[in-house]
């Protein structure tokens, strides 16, 4: 049986995962077994199971049939099951159910805590206890803390959850390895990118590779880890009326090996196995040379690489593979190179953004928020020169042309909109900050009521805001600015506290 989770990525999926988790936290006290219903906990963690068969016309659909027949191996052709959960992280669910005892596997799931992120768990399922810990929406990938197995007997296992994202990279970029580098910068460009394998699962495994590899910077682009030709954006990616859009695609069928020839970059991957001998070198093929039966590994692309190979990085994974080196090890070593290969990138980008800030002391309690200078190109590619990448990375190459490609991209469109939410958000918190450390009533006393009525209006929409925004505002900055208020309210009239007092905007 093969069971496959689908699961939306990001960050936001995983926070809406966490929230939902929390609703479902079991109250304390007395009372807390009572408040559970029968399938409340296992609702926690499975919000449904569906069967999904293949439809020669319309591609994969769900069926609307009873799931005990999985309990019968031989009924189950040309059909999956598809676990859906509130929760989002990359884990294997058929090394747990792999012997279809779904009533068994239910009943024990249904014994579980909820699933609180960033605490260590223990789950019986299948007379075994899994310890484990599921990660929060901050942690960042290949920073999932391992849960130590203090009972090494067969009844306990430990295992530590990942990240949405957080894939076996060594193995996924194995195959390829040798263009790392040159991957890197095709997704940090959010350049549109075909990766061709032989099964969902590592045509998915390598999609989510290639999006993690430019973390912590978020990739912005689409991206669709299997992708079909029953999808509805069928015609849309394989027309050649117009370019291809940016995306991610991963694809299994071959007939994609013709009707994507005109997508820039294709990868080609050949059976992922756990590597046991040294990669041979491939070199980059041209497109024109895919193709469709060709099962080869390799890039197909006629991208050039603004930045030179870095050999000490496939040196060094070299050495790891002929050293028997553990592949989850060769993994850690990619990771961090990728990250710090990011970071060296984006350094200068935060520093320049980071001077656009207007001066503390240029913001007023009696003047909206000052505004964000502008973003100028030619003024960041001025900094390069005595703060750029060159005083955290060794590369040598085209940086300038690099981040001059980058900031067309879909990638520093969302980075920057980011950036400038944060920063408009810190500038909000330090204004309202301002209005704390006034006098206000003593303004309002100087002034008339229309005046003092606008201005307590004003206040309360401030509060609403940063509740709204979540901007980062200290609590007590908060209950100051609504003593205020409130302070400025009982010198008023009567009939206008009345009014003040109800009014909630």
């Amino acid at each position: 049986m093969s069971l496959r989770e689908r699961s939306p990525g990001g960050a936001a999926a995983v926070e809406a995962g966490e929230d939902a988790a929390a609703t479902l936290a079991e109250p304390d006290g007395p009372d807390r077994c009572l408040s559970l219903l029968p399938w409340d906990r296992f609702s926690a963690w499975l919000h449904c199971v569906c069967v999904v068969g293949f439809d020669l016309e319309l591609g994969q659909a769900v069926e609307k049939t009873n799931i005990c027949y999985l309990s019968f191996p031989d009924s189950n052709s040309e059909r999956s099951s598809v676990l859906l959960r509130l929760c989002v992280f990359q884990t294997s669910s058929r090394q747990i159910i792999k012997k279809r005892l779904f009533p068994e596997v239910c009943s024990d799931v249904d014994r579980w805590p909820p699933p609180a992120p960033g605490k260590i768990l223990h789950l019986p399922i299948m007379g075994i206890i899994m310890k484990l810990r599921i990660p929060t929406y901050r942690d960042k990938p290949g920073t999932t803390p391992i849960v130590q197995n203090m009972h090494q007997g067969d009844a306990q296992i430990s295992m530590a959850l990942p990240t949405v994202h957080e894939v076996d990279l060594f193995r996924c970029f194995c195959p390829v390895f040798f263009h790392i580098q040159m991957l890197w910068e095709l997704v940090l460009l959010g350049e549109p990118l075909v990766v061709m394998a032989p099964s969902p699962s590592e045509s998915s495994e390598t999609v989510l590779a290639l999006v993690s590899c430019i973390s912590p910077l978020k990739y912005c682009s689409d991206f669709r880890p299997y992708f079909t030709i029953h999808d509805s954006e069928f015609k849309e990616y394989t027309t050649r009326t117009q370019a291809p859009p940016s995306v991610i695609l991963g694809v299994t069928n071959p007939f994609f090996a013709k009707t994507l020839q005109h997508w820039p970059h294709i990868i080609r991957i050949g059976d992922i196995k756990l590597p046991g001998e040294v990669p041979k070198q491939v070199k980059v093929k041209k497109l024109k040379n895919l193709k469709t039966l060709d099962s080869k590994p390799g890039v197909y692309t006629s991208y050039k690489p603004y930045l030179n190979k870095d050999e000490e990085i496939v040196k060094q994974l070299q050495k790891g593979v002929q050293q028997k080196r553990p592949t989850e090890a060769q993994s850690v070593i990619l990771r961090r190179y990728f990250l710090e290969l990011t970071e060296s990138f984006i350094i200068p980008l935060e520093r320049y953004v980071a001077s656009l800030m207007p001066l503390q002391k240029c913001i007023s309690p009696w003047k909206s928020p000052p505004q964000l200078r502008q973003f100028s190109q030619d003024d960041f590619m001025k900094t390069l020169e005595k703060a750029g990448p060159q005083l955290t990375s060794g590369l040598k190459g085209d940086w300038i042309g690099l981040y001059r490609h980058f900031l067309k991209s879909p990638n520093f469109d969302g980075w920057f909109r980011s950036r400038q939410k944060e920063m408009t958000q810190k500038l909000e918190a330090l204004h309202l900050e301002a209005l704390c450390n006034e006098n206000l009533v003593f303004w309002s006393q100087k002034h008339t009521e229309v005046e003092t009525v606008d201005l307590v209006l004003k206040l309360k929409n401030k509060l609403l805001q940063a509740d709204r925004e979540q901007l980062p505002v200290k609590t007590e900055t908060l209950k100051k600015l609504q003593t205020h208020i409130n302070d400025i309210i009982l010198a008023l009239p009567d009939d206008l506290q009345d009014i003040l007092l109800k009014t909630g905007t």
